[in-house]
């Protein structure tokens, strides 16, 4: 083999070297920017989702408070009704009290 040839071998060598070191590198490169890219989409993904769980936990607690509110207004009107009935009954149930004892 000449001396020539065998130059050229090497040289060939070294270039393919170098560009295997340089595809290397670039997949390196492709790959830590696709790392950065998902890590800041999942970020951008969660955020979102944390604003729209708050949503839902806010519209939730409206609810319940507007339902509790209700439940209170509705036991209310109740207890009052119940009260006002008891109060009609006063007079009866006194009645009944003395006219026993009165009569003991």
């Amino acid at each position: 083999m000449s001396l020539e040839a065998i130059q050229q071998v090497t040289q060939a060598e070294q270039t393919n070297r170098t560009r295997k070191a340089e595809a290397q590198a670039e997949a390196k490169r492709l790959v830590t920017e696709a790392e950065r890219a998902g890590k800041a989409r999942l970020a951008e993904v969660q955020a979102q989702a944390e604003a729209q769980v708050r949503g839902f936990m806010k519209q939730a607690e409206d609810q319940a408070a507007k339902h509790a509110s209700e439940v209170t207004a509705q036991t209310q009107k109740a207890c009052d009704a119940l009260r006002a009935k008891a109060e009609g009954r006063l007079a009866d149930a006194a009645a009944s009290i003395v006219r026993r004892v009165v009569k003991n």
